[in-house]
């Protein structure tokens, strides 16, 4: 199973750069989208989704161009789960999952607290309820894989500039110690589990040509639980797609 998360920054952004004609190169069999900023409705190219063999399952936020996740996925899921039972949270359709018979996958959009210590505190709040939610989760769904835009740097090797960045908001100590804690409590970064060399990034600024620098962070995150430590074959960051200031990341579990 191929498994791709993008943060696509606004889905309709996305497709007027070729984005379906990158899904049609990478066609993974499930796709994990984060800030899709619009509704179902809004996305005429749904049609060619269809063509591909993708079902698509849509939790935009009840604020219009704003947040929101979705996945398409080549296997029929089981069960779709929208949200996590925190109004907050499923308001700004931060979470949405599907369950197959041996996995299941989350997409999540992890708040950011760039904009302020009143969203800072949002965004602790969040980690706190989503690692007990998680907690709960992967005792009942043992095959668990958590994908996303989790606005955090785990470590000084996933950001081009620590010493600056100390005191920012997603390179925070209490942030990072947060990331620390919750791969404590079983789950694998798998794009660590296979790399462990230095300036491989998800995001980059669109100030100053950061992209163009490889001044970048890696926010963006396949987690899978330890249970499928022995199925993860290849995970890959993705750099070379361009329809939003972050870039997919990949991961391929095997039987």
């Amino acid at each position: 199973m191929k498994i791709v998360t993008y943060n696509v920054n606004g889905i309709r952004a996305a497709l007027k750069k070729d984005w379906i004609g990158w899904l049609k190169t990478v066609n993974p069999d499930v796709v994990c989208l984060q800030e899709i900023k619009a509704t179902p409705d809004q996305v005429p190219e749904i049609a060619f989704f269809e063509q591909m063999g993708y079902e698509h399952y849509w939790y935009p936020a009840q604020k219009k161009g704003y947040s929101g996740t979705a996945i398409l996925t080549k296997k029929t899921p089981k069960h779709v789960e929208y949200g996590c039972g925190h109004e907050d949270y499923d308001f700004e359709g931060r979470i949405i999952r599907v369950d197959f018979d041996d996995v299941s996958v989350m997409s999540t959009y992890f708040p950011s607290g760039t904009t302020g210590d009143t969203r800072q505190t949002f965004k602790y709040r969040f980690l706190d309820d989503f690692q007990a939610y998680a907690t709960k989760l992967v005792e009942e769904k043992t095959n668990l894989v958590v994908c996303g835009d989790f606005n955090i740097c785990h470590r000084a090797i996933d950001i081009h500039n620590p010493k600056s960045n100390a005191n920012t908001s997603g390179f925070l100590p209490e942030e990072r110690e947060w990331m620390e804690s919750f791969i404590n409590s079983g789950f694998i970064d798998t794009f660590r589990h296979l790399h462990a060399e230095p300036h491989n990034y998800t995001w980059w600024s669109y100030r100053a040509g950061s992209r163009g620098k490889n001044l970048g962070w890696r926010i963006d995150y396949n987690m899978a639980s330890v249970a499928l430590r022995d199925r993860i074959k290849s995970a890959h960051i993705l750099s070379d797609a361009v329809h939003s200031d972050h870039c997919p990341v990949l991961l391929e579990l095997g039987d």
